[in-house]
This record gives structure tokens, sequence and C-alpha cells, in this order.
């Protein structure tokens, strides 16, 4: 049998070195992928945390105080503190209707940067519609 100019030997190996190719590179994009959805997760457990301590400290001084307004500053303090033993960072944090917001940012290297995430925690007399804190006291600019 005579062999042409179109001869197709050898023309495996070029295809499943493709493939290959073509799965590692769909690897990478798959793993960073899945790099994000951790690094939100972490984020968010970081915001969630940060936000129910700080909500513990608002209910405490509503306690004490007997009606005053609490001081977000104090919250937001211990909030940052949550975040930092958790891996991330406090980017805001601010009262909103007697609770206190929170944002983060988890310190996760991923291909899209640092993850970022909210949360938002309080007494329950806020989530029952009581009076209490003042409404006007900064809300958390940017925040989720």
């Amino acid at each position: 049998m005579r062999r042409g100019a179109w001869d197709d030997e050898g023309a495996g190996v070029v295809l499943v070195l493709a493939l290959v190719g073509l799965v590692g590179a769909l690897g990478l994009v798959l793993g960073g992928v899945g790099l994000g959805v951790v690094a939100r997760a972490r984020a968010q457990a970081a915001a969630d945390l940060a936000a129910l301590a700080a909500g513990d400290v608002l209910a405490v001084q509503a306690a004490l105080a007997g009606g005053a307004a609490p001081q977000p500053g104090v919250a937001c303090r211990r909030a940052g503190d949550v975040a930092a033993r958790n891996g991330a960072v406090l980017v805001d944090c601010g009262a909103e209707r007697g609770g206190v917001v929170v944002v983060v940012r988890a310190r996760v290297v991923t291909p899209w940067g640092d993850a970022l995430a909210g949360a938002r925690a309080g007494p329950a007399w806020v989530r029952a519609g009581g009076s209490g804190g003042d409404d006007d006291a900064g809300p958390a600019a940017g925040g989720p």
C-alpha cells in the first residue's frame, strides 16, 4: 500500500495530547471556581460569626443601659476581633435599626481576589418589631 502526503499515521498521539491539555485546562478552571466557592463560604462564615458577636454586645448594652441607645463602636471592635480570628478582615461595620451590619473580606488567594461577605445581627426585639436603639446610627455603606 502506498503512503501519500496526507498520511494520518501519528494523528492519535496528537489527539491524545490535545485531549490531555483540554482536561488539564478544564481542571485548572474548575479548581479556580472551587477556590472561589470555598473563599466565599469562608468569608460568609466569618461575617456571620462577627455579626453575631457584635449583636451579642448590642444586646448586653441594651439590657444594661435600660433602653438607652447602644454604642456600635464597642460592638464593631468585637466584630473585628472575631473576624480576625476567622481569617478575615472587617471592612465595614455599622448600626442599623437596632442591630449591626458587618462586611468582611476573607484573605483567601483566588484568581478573582479576596472574597467579600456581609451579615446582619441584633437583639431579638429588633426582629419582633420592638423599638430601641438609634435607627440612624450610621448604616453600613456598601454592604450587601
